[in-house]
């Protein structure tokens, strides 16, 4: 009798080490078959509210955007956006700024801290049970997240960048920290680390006016962003399919950047947001030549136009 339950135990071990292998595999897009990631999944309970990981990404230097110095280049814009910088993604050198450090609202450019702190404390094949409080979100959302089941964290974070989904945030903020008003609270201290003191954040997906900062403290974000491999393969897509516990079991999402979509020459990135208050509001990253340029605009009339103007002076100077 106890080699038979030794037995039973084994393969009860085997079972849970299969599954979570199931769950691990690549869900980029042509990849496998249409299996809903979640299937079979029971419904979770809300549990006891959790302390924060480990970050996972170890500590590394704050990258400065200096503002010191002139201008290299001069870029006439009809109707300028209300701040804006254009700088070297690598160096950190800056080619051109409108009030740099002027404090405005960044609408959805709040999701760059989300993003940065989910790849520093939590896996990317990790399971995200979609709590109560994502499925309450306003404004953009992936729209279709099934409440109590779990879904890879990967697909929530390809969610929240490229169809900028509030919901997304919601979700991963209280994976990582237990409810959204903890994450929030872990925003503001990363963002005091980095030295961001024009930035403070009062959500995790940034549809509250409250979520403020200014170009340069965007721009060092952006810089902390893309040298993140995650979020890079993330932010460069156009399209992507994932396996997704829906009927038909899968999701299929279509990216916001407008560079990336008007098929703009080396587009790469980043982050597009929008709120009454803050306007038309991206970061556009593009490389060319063995260069990566970056762009932030904070209240822009035409984002897209105006990137690509900023963007090809700065390719053209050499």
């Amino acid at each position: 009798m106890a080699l038979l339950a030794i037995a039973a135990a084994a393969i009860a071990v085997g079972a849970l080490l299969q599954s979570d292998l199931d769950l691990d595999r690549d869900d980029g897009p042509g990849r496998g078959q249409a299996v809903p990631i979640a299937a079979g999944a029971p419904p979770v309970g809300h549990g006891s509210v959790k302390r924060e990981p480990d970050p996972l990404v170890p500590a590394e230097p704050v990258p400065d955007v200096p503002l010191t110095g002139a201008d290299s280049i001069q870029v006439k814009l009809r109707k300028p956006p209300r701040a804006g910088l254009l700088f070297d993604v690598r160096s950190g050198a800056v080619l051109w700024r409108r009030r740099p450090v002027k404090v405005l609202p960044m609408a959805s450019l709040t999701k760059i801290m989300t993003a940065l702190l989910v790849t520093e404390r939590a896996g990317p094949r990790q399971p995200v049970r979609i709590t109560r409080a994502a499925l309450r979100y306003q404004g953009s959302g992936v729209g279709m997240l099934p409440r109590g089941r779990r879904v890879r964290l990967e697909t929530l974070m390809n969610g929240l960048l490229m169809v900028s989904g509030n919901d997304a945030a919601i979700a991963l903020a209280d994976h990582v920290s237990g409810t959204e008003r903890r994450f929030v609270k872990l925003m503001n201290e990363r963002a005091d680390e980095l030295g961001l003191t024009c930035t403070r954040y009062a959500s995790s997906h940034g549809l509250e006016a409250g979520n403020r900062s200014c170009a340069r403290d965007l721009a060092v974000l952006t810089r902390l962003a893309m040298k993140r491999a995650r979020i890079r393969r993330i932010v460069r897509r156009r399209q992507a399919a994932f396996r997704f516990p829906i009927k038909g079991g899968r999701l299929y999402l279509s990216g916001h950047n407008p560079l990336i979509r008007a098929g703009y020459p080396g587009a790469i990135g980043l982050k597009t947001g929008y709120t009454d208050e803050a306007g038309l509001c991206f970061v556009g990253v593009a490389r060319r030549g063995g260069r990566t340029l970056a762009v932030v605009l904070l209240h822009s009339p035409n984002p897209l136009r105006q990137a690509a103007k900023l963007l090809d002076a700065g390719f053209a100077r050499r």
